[in-house]
């Protein structure tokens, strides 16, 4: 016991079974794999282990990122929403949230971590040397800031400091919000890159917080109590109907906002921004788009929720994992789709698209952060799953 908090009276045994077990080490041996690929392009140079190029110079793993930030920016304000306004159908997830949040946000980090090439001089120079007028000068250190306030949330909601948790956890979901403006500034301020240039990102990446985080908690909640072979209460049933509900709106306003960007381009829109838009609708990004950010991230969700009434949890968790392969997907379109137009084809004779393709060490580190994701859950669940019960507070 340590501060008033022991595991004895958070820990939840019956949440580790053989088949947890199993799940968690196929989950730890992605994690092992994709930190080795890591390594592994430290050592070789990244130049060599990856495939991006000076023209192409973000790829899978700016993308990768990016999602998993997002998504804890989703968690975060969605915990912290329902603790400030107790009594809400949603309340009975929020335990869950913040420890996700702060899960994602790791994962997050752990893949950027192994994309910049010396990660221990951007920890070294942030503090040092800060840049105010830098978008990922503020990003970085936003998340940084949600990081300490998620860990001290967490940490006073296992000791029963409910208060102090909730102020805490307004600062975190402050920071996060701040975190995830600028990282959609990052792209936003680019006029180079005419496809990402404007005000829509930084409000369209929020959105798609909302989206990431409530189709998390649905889906980790109903996992949660699969792997318990446990019936939901009918508080915790409500709280995924409801944050379902958030779901399918968020899916909709998403769906909106992705139909007018695309509009846009071809309506006034700039030459490269309309090339841009050309990859995605008919050219070497069309099958991502179509099938799995459009198809299975958008309008698949959109259907199912909407013909199960959003009453089935099977269907809502369903719904949940394909908005989060379409989220992800749609993360790796939006990078690659911005730097593949080339900015002087009639200068350099360029093609119409430049070429990218991730390679295996990519897609490795890029599968660890999911990896860490799996290991976390499963280990939160077998350690704090009492604390997620609990919402009366």
């Amino acid at each position: 016991m340590i501060n008033g908090f022991s595991l004895a009276t958070t820990a939840e045994p019956e949440a580790a079974n053989s088949g947890t077990n199993v799940l968690a080490a196929l989950f730890g041996l992605l994690l092992l794999v994709g930190i080795s690929a890591g390594v592994y392009a430290f050592f070789v140079g990244h130049e060599h282990a990856y495939n991006n190029t000076r023209e192409v110079p973000w790829g899978l793993l700016i993308s990768t990122y990016a999602f998993f930030a997002i998504t804890s920016t989703g968690l975060c304000l969605l915990a912290a929403i329902s603790h400030v306004f107790g009594g809400n159908k949603i309340a009975p997830l929020a335990n869950r949230m913040v420890w996700l949040s702060l899960v994602t946000i790791i994962s997050a980090f752990t893949v950027i971590g192994m994309e910049i090439e010396n990660p221990w001089r951007m920890a070294i120079y942030n503090v040092i040397s800060p840049n105010p007028t830098s978008n990922i000068w503020w990003m970085g250190t936003l998340y940084g800031l949600a990081v300490g306030f998620v860990i001290l949330e967490f940490w006073l909601i296992l000791n029963r400091q409910y208060k102090l948790a909730i102020g805490i956890g307004i600062l975190g979901a402050l920071a996060e919000v701040g975190a995830n403006s600028c990282l959609g500034g990052v792209f936003a301020t680019l006029p180079s890159h005419p496809f990402w240039y404007g005000g829509q990102l930084p409000v369209y990446f929020l959105a798609c917080a909302f989206l990431s985080g409530s189709a998390a908690a649905v889906m980790f909640t109903h996992y949660a109590h699969l792997i318990r072979r446990k019936r939901m209460s009918e508080t915790v049933y409500h709280g995924v109907q409801s944050a379902g509900k958030v779901l399918l709106l968020m899916l909709i306003l998403v769906s909106v906002a992705t139909f007018w960007k695309m509009v846009s381009f071809y309506v006034g829109g700039t030459h490269l921004g309309r090339l841009a838009a050309d990859s995605l609708i008919s050219g070497p990004l069309s099958t991502n788009f179509w099938l799995f950010e459009v198809g299975i991230g958008l309008a698949g969700p959109i259907l199912l929720l909407a013909l199960t009434r959003v009453r089935s949890v099977p269907a809502m968790s369903t719904a949940a994992l394909m908005a989060l392969v379409g989220m992800f997907v749609s993360r790796m379109d939006m990078v690659i789709a911005g730097q593949i137009v080339p900015p002087y084809p009639e200068v350099f004779n360029a093609p119409t698209y430049l070429s990218y393709t991730p390679s295996a060490a990519e897609w490795m580190v890029a599968m660890a952060g999911i990896g860490l994701t799996g290991v976390a859950f499963l280990l939160g669940e077998r350690l704090f799953g009492m604390i997620f019960k609990e919402h009366a507070h």
